[in-house]
């Protein structure tokens, strides 16, 4: 579902309700207002600081608030960096990562999650936040985002599939076979000064979860991106499977060592467990 910013306190009173935490923020931006550059990610009167600003009034500091960093939803090509030649160009999409990271932070953001998988954005956008007295801005970096076939529903939901048009990430994002390169690109991450590391997808990627949290003991998050939970839910919907398959998925990221999961099954799960 997409909600407007005058009715996302419903799912912010049901969160706080059953104890979730944090909030994650992804807009769904008007067409006319994307182009190649994504500069609508650095408006100050965006979609998501607006919603920060909202949030922060009438919650103050009673939950959390994510702010994603990538130019997807924002670029008219769809992808999460500028493009030149029909490639992605790393250096020149840092420095309007920085740019968003630094308007996220302003406006009371919590967490600033780049998840973009540009080559070292983390400590370049670490050097900026403290530069600009947000030393207690945390990171939590998409560490290991592969480039998964999970994302789908995700994708429609933010308004980027369509201007993607079939287009791969694959140069940027992570090659699906490749567990090796997962533990390189973290253990440059945490170099950088990531507070949290994060893998996408979950569940798939379970290995990886365990790997990273074993090797480096320190915060790991794990995504049930779009794709795992739609179909769990409409399993359960359709009388498939039992309604507790999705704690079970979120044990079983617990299990392999996540910290925290970051899932749309959120106040569903919350719920679940505060009866119990």
């Amino acid at each position: 579902y997409r909600y407007s910013i005058d009715n996302i306190s419903k799912i912010i009173d049901k969160a706080l309700k059953n104890k979730v935490p944090m909030i994650a923020l992804f807009p769904h931006t008007n067409t006319k207002l994307k182009n190649v550059n994504g500069s609508e990610a650095f408006n100050e009167n965006n979609l998501v600081s607006k919603a920060i600003v909202a949030i922060k009034n009438k919650y103050k500091n009673h939950i959390g608030i994510m702010c994603d960093v990538a130019l997807d939803p924002y670029t008219s090509h769809g992808h999460d960096g500028l493009l030149k030649n029909n490639r992605i160009v790393n250096d020149e999409t840092i420095n309007i990562l920085i740019k968003q990271s630094l308007l996220q932070a302003s406006m009371g953001c919590d967490v600033i999650a780049p998840s973009d998988m540009m080559d070292g954005r983390i400590g370049v956008i670490r050097s900026a936040l403290d530069a600009n007295k947000n030393k207690d801005t945390i990171i939590l970096s998409y560490a290991a985002k592969f480039a998964s076939s999970f994302y789908g529903p995700f994708r429609d939901a933010v308004g980027s599939k369509t201007n993607l048009a079939g287009a791969s990430k694959k140069t940027y994002q992570m090659d699906v076979r490749n567990s090796d390169e997962a533990l390189h690109v973290v253990a440059i991450d945490v170099d950088e000064g990531a507070d949290i590391v994060m893998i996408k997808p979950g569940m798939p990627y379970l290995d990886i979860i365990s790997k990273v949290k074993e090797k480096f003991q320190m915060p790991t998050f794990a995504y049930q991106v779009s794709g795992e939970y739609s179909m769990l839910s409409n399993a359960i919907s359709q009388g498939l499977l039992d309604k507790s398959v999705m704690l079970e998925s979120i044990v079983s990221f617990k299990r392999a060592g996540s910290d925290a999961v970051l899932t749309y099954a959120a106040k569903q799960i919350a719920k679940e467990i505060k009866d119990e």
